[in-house]
């Protein structure tokens, strides 16, 4: 079975407000005795539209 776990949508700029909202991936890296906590950006594609404008 597959567990789920489900990422929010942060806020970038205040100003834009929903228009800059992305999901981040809460990470720990890692290596020998040091850790560093950062946020990764997930691509779902979903910021990129891909449907073609059609003027008349």
């Amino acid at each position: 079975m597959v567990d789920k776990v489900r990422f929010g949508f942060t806020e970038i700029n205040p100003e834009l407000g929903a228009l800059s909202t992305f999901p981040y991936l809460p990470l720990t890296l890692t290596y020998q005795n040091h850790s560093l906590s950062v946020s990764g950006l997930l691509d779902t594609g979903s910021s990129v539209n891909v449907l073609v404008l059609q003027q008349r």
